[in-house]
């Protein structure tokens, strides 16, 4: 699940959220992995429930995934916490306790939702209790983003497209989304996605955050790369944005999009980012387009476990009032 590119020899993962999953009969499971440079981890869920959290070092040999389970029926899926920019996991093969045998693929889900995001849909330091903020690969866990979150509420197929630190106009880096939402790796310039291999029955956008910093900071390398020596003003942002939701909307022609806002200081009370987005829905025309703006959290440092539940909860209820899967 997730855009994974999937070779003969062997599968790899590099956004937030990719996994695999398996049903099996059986009372173990080992996975053949190799991480490109052992900063990725994941979670091991058996029968819907996380058993473990696991590193992945840069040598490619088997990890024990399920040991010593009931010889039964069972559900193995593995989740990629941390985002691309961790660096990459090749899977090359599950291999199975003796006497037991792979089941039927789990089925596909009925509902599909797509996020399109930064570090906030990351999980960015979700995992870092001690006011620090740390945004290193032990403390990014997607699992607990309210994307993820969400997705499993609904019980939908999941894809995150998101990087930490990115915006629409400008990024902390030189790759904007607008330029980044195609890839399946986006080291990889070469390797574009192929959209219909998945079509969402509903897109969150969650961007801006980054730019709403950027554009105040004309010292920053990558505001002069992107600007000049003069800021976006208010009708280039808008415009800028309104072109990013429609080259959505020419991948996803029928698909409910949500463009959403926070819950950072971009959506604190008086900043002009949510009416930003507003302004562009309006000038789409599209009914299907909706704005959705999460209440900031006005505390310090990227949402907290708590705080990602608590967005997960409101984008829950807004979607269950407006929108017909």
């Amino acid at each position: 699940m997730g855009r994974v590119d999937i070779q003969p020899e062997r599968t790899m993962l590099a956004w937030s959220g990719t996994s695999a999953k398996i049903n099996f009969n059986g009372t173990g499971v080992k996975a053949v992995l190799q991480d490109e440079g052992g900063n990725n981890y994941y979670n091991v869920i058996i029968d819907g429930t996380v058993t473990q959290r696991i590193q992945i070092d840069a040598q490619k040999h088997a990890y024990t995934l399920a040991a010593n389970l009931p010889k039964a029926n069972h559900t193995l899926e593995l989740f990629k916490l941390t985002e691309w920019a961790m660096g990459k996991t090749w899977l090359y093969e599950f291999d199975l306790d003796a006497g037991s045998a792979l089941l039927a693929a789990p089925a596909i889900k009925k509902h599909k939702i797509e996020f399109f995001g930064n570090s906030i849909t990351c999980g960015f330091a979700v995992l870092d209790t001690t006011g620090k903020d740390r945004g290193s690969a032990p403390y990014e866990d997607n699992y607990q983003s309210y994307a993820a979150i969400t997705a499993r509420h609904f019980d939908a197929e999941y894809y995150c497209t998101a990087r930490s630190g990115i915006g629409v106009l400008v990024s902390w880096f030189p790759q904007i989304m607008p330029e980044m939402y195609d890839k399946v790796d986006p080291s990889n310039l070469q390797l574009k996605w192929d959209f219909t291999r998945y079509t969402p029955d509903v897109v969150v956008i969650n961007l801006f955050q980054n730019d709403s910093w950027l554009v105040e900071h004309p010292e920053h390398p990558e505001f002069k790369a992107r600007f000049g020596d003069k800021k976006p003003t208010p009708a280039q942002i808008v415009a800028a944005y309104q072109t990013f939701v429609k080259t959505i909307r020419s991948k996803y022609p029928k698909a409910q999009i949500i463009c959403a806002l926070g819950s950072m200081d971009a959506s604190r009370e008086g900043s002009p980012w949510p009416g930003y987005i507003k302004q562009a829905i309006v000038g789409l025309k599209d009914k299907s387009i909706q704005s959705f703006i999460f209440p900031a959290k006005n505390t310090p440092g990227h949402p907290s476990k708590k705080e990602q539940i608590d967005m997960a909860n409101q984008l829950i209820g807004f979607i269950e009032k407006n929108v017909k899967w």
